[in-house]
């Protein structure tokens, strides 16, 4: 297992209202996020990792952009999109479908996304998906994540997620069953609640 502490640039959260949508019971709502902007010390080359995030819609309909892009030594190693269709089905989940490109590692890979992604009991926030391939390949994604508040401004946040694939892809250095593994221990502090600077250790 692979641990790797790593020093964070900064969290960024920004969201709002749009001018069309005020005064209405429904209005038109979007969202920025920059979930992690960091850099990793590691034994090689540190790499950078951004994973963002963004919404707009209603409260029972919204579309989802999500961004997962990590470079080392200048280059785009891995890069991931997400267009989702999300609709809320129950209190604090929503059922999210789509399309997901990887452009990093090449050759492009393409995904039809089913997904749920939501609050589970004792707070746990849980995002979980089915991708489909074109070639068959299967893959299944789990990230749960915890927020432990020390202070209203001092957070602790433990993070894992896994991915398994039916079948491996030599390609792009995808193996069959559990294909990876990760877990993070990230300490942030709001200075404010659009912007909280964190460190933490990634294995």
């Amino acid at each position: 297992m692979k641990k790797t502490p790593y020093m964070v640039m900064a969290m960024l959260f920004t969201s709002g209202v749009s001018a069309a949508g005020m005064g209405t019971d429904d209005p038109l709502l979007y969202k920025v996020m920059i979930n992690k902007l960091e850099i990793r010390n590691t034994d090689g080359p540190d790499p950078w990792l951004l994973d963002a995030d963004a919404w707009v819609g209603k409260d029972l309909n919204k579309f989802w952009l999500k961004a997962e892009v990590e470079r080392v030594d200048g280059k785009a190693e891995e890069a991931e999109l997400q267009f989702l269709y999300s609709r809320a089905v129950a209190p604090f989940w929503d059922f999210q479908l789509g399309w997901r490109r990887d452009i990093k590692p090449e050759p492009y890979r393409d995904f039809l996304v089913l997904g749920f992604k939501g609050l589970a009991p004792y707070l746990f926030e849980v995002d979980t998906s089915l991708f489909i391939g074109e070639s068959g390949q299967l893959g299944v994604r789990l990230d749960v994540e915890y927020e432990y508040m020390f202070t209203q401004k001092l957070i602790l946040s433990p993070e894992m997620e896994m991915n398994f694939h039916s079948k491996d892809d030599e390609a792009v250095g995808i193996g069959s069953g559990l294909s990876d593994m990760g877990f993070g221990l990230r300490l942030r502090y709001e200075v404010r609640r659009e912007f909280a600077p964190y460190i933490g250790v990634n294995w």
